[in-house]
């Protein structure tokens, strides 16, 4: 893959998805001691930066394999932007996602009219379940991570995000399964191939960084983290090979340090980010040493949290960390 994938998935969107603001806070480059842009991919349709794939891989598909209808699973993010996508073209979706799958994201499903299909995901073959209802009632099957086609649409969120602020030097992205840290890398390097791109995962959740370790994917037991979207046990294989060859690093940040970025995020951004959303600022905060000088763009990928699940979160964070004095959000 390069940035010629990219650059299709640019014109696929046009017109499609929201061009999501990059903000800014005097409290948050005084504290990194560098100017930070987030990207505030919780702004987007169905709530996260997912929608990008999904639509530029139904739209790849061409008009005869979609009006089979597809398939998809995840932990919600992916199952509502595949929802919507299909939604847009007026073809039928199924998803498959954990009996566990947060509330506010089941019903996000459910309002786009997707059939919802659960699994255990502690004991259950997800992927085995996926290719069993594909084959028995002829879906196309698009995956959260692992297609060429959703990688590119993950990367346009950092092409955005070069267009806007160009001398960015590094760009900080959670990581799951590895989609929206192969596609940074894509669109990052292509721009300047010295360019770096750092994932940035719960340490309870650290498939990938194992696997990059190690030089190979391994699989990790099921994780159990906040950060739900993440909780992948082993990279998947397309977004792993680009990542290896273009990823600078991986961070990995604990449960506390996830709670403190949405914390921090809603005090100093106003933005609601989700476990899954804040990771790539805990990464920020925890690692600053480990950046280059200059400025760093970081992205929230997502905001789909229960009211109570955030209100909780928000609270335990607050009572570790002293409130920090308010910055209104600049909006570029």
């Amino acid at each position: 893959m390069t940035l010629t994938h990219v650059l299709h998935a640019v014109e696929s969107l046009r017109g499609v998805t929201v061009r999501t603001p990059m903000l800014t806070s005097t409290a948050l480059d005084q504290q990194v001691g560098r100017r930070v842009w987030v990207k505030a991919e919780n702004q987007q349709l169905t709530g996260s930066f997912k929608v990008r794939g999904a639509y530029n891989a139904l739209t790849a598909l061409g008009a005869k394999d979609r009006r089979r209808g597809v398939i998809g699973a995840s932990s919600g993010n992916h199952a509502a932007a595949l929802a919507m996508a299909a939604h847009l073209y007026e073809v039928p979706a199924t998803v498959v996602v954990p009996e566990d799958v947060p509330a506010v994201k089941r019903q996000a499903i459910e309002a786009l009219g997707a059939r919802i299909v659960t699994y255990n995901r502690y004991t259950g073959r997800r992927e085995a379940l996926v290719h069993e209802l594909a084959r028995r009632h002829g879906l196309a099957i698009v995956p959260s991570a692992n297609d060429e086609r959703v990688i590119a649409g993950a990367g346009t969120v950092a092409w955005e995000m070069l267009q806007e602020v160009p001398n960015l030097v590094a760009i900080l992205v959670p990581v799951g399964g590895g989609g929206l840290a192969a596609g940074t890398a894509l669109a990052a390097t292509g721009h300047d191939p010295q360019f770096q791109v750092f994932g940035v995962e719960p340490t309870v959740a650290d498939d990938t960084h194992r696997s990059l370790r190690i030089g190979r994917r391994i699989r990790i037991p099921p994780p159990v983290t906040i950060a739900d979207g993440l909780g992948h046990a082993e990279p998947a294989r397309i977004p792993f090979e680009v990542n290896q060859r273009l990823l600078t690093d991986i961070i990995t940040v604990p449960e506390d340090a996830i709670s403190e970025a949405m914390a921090y995020l809603w005090h100093h951004l106003r933005l609601v980010a989700e476990p899954s959303g804040a990771v790539a600022l805990a990464g920020l905060l925890q690692a600053t040493d480990r950046l280059p000088d200059g400025p760093i763009g970081v992205v929230v990928s997502g905001g789909n949290v229960g009211w109570t699940t955030y209100r909780t979160l928000l609270d335990i964070a607050m009572n570790r960390m002293e409130t920090p004095p308010h910055a209104a959000p600049v909006l570029r």
